[in-house]
């Protein structure tokens, strides 16, 4: 998701872009070289497959894998986040300088938490699981986009037409989509490459 310039209040972009700070240098400790190659990546799939956006009100909607990225990432999510949509926001005026801690941030929360669900889910059939989890990383990333949009203002929420109520309908199909997108991805992981999602 990419919030524009000119759409948060200030203490939101100074709360999001510290959190997003955190989240760096919780990715940056303890990575070993192996992992460089993994992260970089996932934060050239992010870049492609998000680039396809349709714009609606103060964000957009288009393909995430949050989900993907959290299994396969983990701690180092926000590492693959961060430097897409920098480019994006520089390159394409896709997102914002201003949000780009809220867009990093509402995606890196939802990461972290599907890697811990997919390590923790004692589900037998791994495609159901990540699909499950490919799911919620669309639902979650809704609420906070949802919670950072009201707390700049309430405006956002009024009427039956909101912004943030056009926006939970339009994510309600991406969230069937990401979910069996996440589920083929992590079940071709699982035969040819299972080290990436079993670390």
């Amino acid at each position: 998701m990419h919030l524009a310039d000119g759409v948060l209040s200030t203490p939101v972009i100074i709360a999001t872009y510290a959190l997003t700070a955190g989240a760096i240098y919780d990715g940056v400790k303890g990575i070993e070289d192996e992992e460089v190659p993994k992260v970089a990546l996932m934060s050239g799939t992010f870049f492609a497959i998000s680039l396809l956006s349709i714009p609606i009100g103060p964000s957009s909607v288009h393909p995430l894998l949050v989900g993907l990225i959290g299994i396969i990432l983990g701690r180092r999510s926000a590492l693959a986040f961060f430097p897409a949509l920098l480019l994006q926001a520089i390159l394409f005026r896709h997102g914002g300088l201003t949000a780009l801690g809220a867009n990093t941030i509402m995606l890196t929360i939802p990461a972290y938490i599907c890697n811990f669900a997919y390590r923790k889910l004692d589900f037998k059939n791994i495609f159901l699981k990540s699909s499950l989890i490919g799911a919620l990383s669309v639902f979650m990333t809704v609420v906070i986009l949802v919670g950072i949009l009201f707390t700049t203002s309430s405006d956002f929420a009024a009427g039956d037409f909101s912004v943030i109520n056009v926006l939970i309908i339009s994510y309600l199909p991406l969230l069937v989509v990401e979910g069996l997108l996440t589920g083929a991805a992590v079940q071709f992981l699982d035969k040819v490459k299972m080290d990436w999602i079993s670390n």
